[in-house]
């Protein structure tokens, strides 16, 4: 038998079938059937026509929206700073910026929820705020460093051509970096939006009562109701998927910031 490349691929493959491609079945079947295993769409049309869900969804839409925009105007500044200073320990900087994701995440979210208590006394009394709160510090890490990334690949020699054409600093700014950065500014946005939209482990530990969609489904399989975790959990993956094909249709010449407003 002639070895070829495509061999190195069968493990890949047969890891795909079995851990994404199976489950996946499993997950459209449950998603389409009823308790009897006949085809139906009433699961659909529950989750669209209750209003529960649908505050539900609207609420976890809501903390993912104010977490991102948080995260962007905190993350850019540093992100930025530290692509552009010219410091000399910029590596040691950056890993003091990531240096939580190395720490447990239970550990982060008790000592940031002896803190709120600490400052507020009730936690129940800024149920959301301090959702925002939470999810903002367990996320940072995932919008500075694509962001970061972006900045620092940038050619210098733009900025200097813009500044050699008579733009200010911040004409420079707003006409080439912030446009060229984009990239990393979208990659960071997907990171943090999707992923905050359903963790509700933050919410649990910092006494917030309010389900979000990953809670909704963890409720909805505690009570053995497959069907619905199913449906709900295919709507979630139709949303990632939707929002991946809007925000990652750029070529490779816009990753690189070949691209200008």
């Amino acid at each position: 038998m002639r070895f070829s490349r495509k061999t190195l691929g069968i493990p890949y493959a047969i890891f795909l079938i079995i851990f994404v491609a199976a489950p996946l079945l499993v997950l459209f079947y449950y998603a389409f059937t009823n308790g009897q295993g006949q085809f139906t769409i009433s699961n659909f049309v529950h989750f669209f026509t209750d209003p529960n869900t649908l505050g539900t969804l609207f609420y976890s839409f809501a903390i993912a929206l104010v977490t991102t925009t948080v995260c962007l105007l905190l993350a850019y500044p540093v992100a930025y700073f530290l692509a552009t200073s010219g410091i000399k320990q910029q590596s040691v900087f950056l890993m003091l910026f990531v240096m939580p994701m190395w720490i447990n995440f239970s550990l982060r979210i008790t000592a940031l929820k002896e803190i709120l208590n600490l400052l507020e006394g009730n936690l129940a009394m800024h149920p959301f705020l301090n959702a925002v709160i939470g999810m903002t510090y367990d996320f940072m890490p995932f919008m500075i460093l694509p962001i970061y990334t972006t900045i620092s690949r940038l050619d210098g020699a733009l900025r200097e051509a813009a500044m050699d054409l008579g733009a200010n600093s911040a004409q420079t700014f707003l006409r080439v970096t912030l446009p060229l950065s984009l990239p990393g500014v979208i990659s960071g946005v997907s990171m943090v939006f999707l992923p905050a939209m359903t963790n509700y482990v933050v919410l649990d530990m910092l006494y917030n009562s309010t389900y979000i969609m990953g809670s909704l489904i963890g409720s909805y399989f505690a009570a053995y109701n497959w069907h619905g975790g199913s449906m709900i959990s295919l709507i979630l993956l139709a949303m990632i998927c939707i929002f991946t094909l809007l925000t990652g249709s750029g070529d490779e010449s816009q990753a690189r910031g070949g691209a200008l407003l």
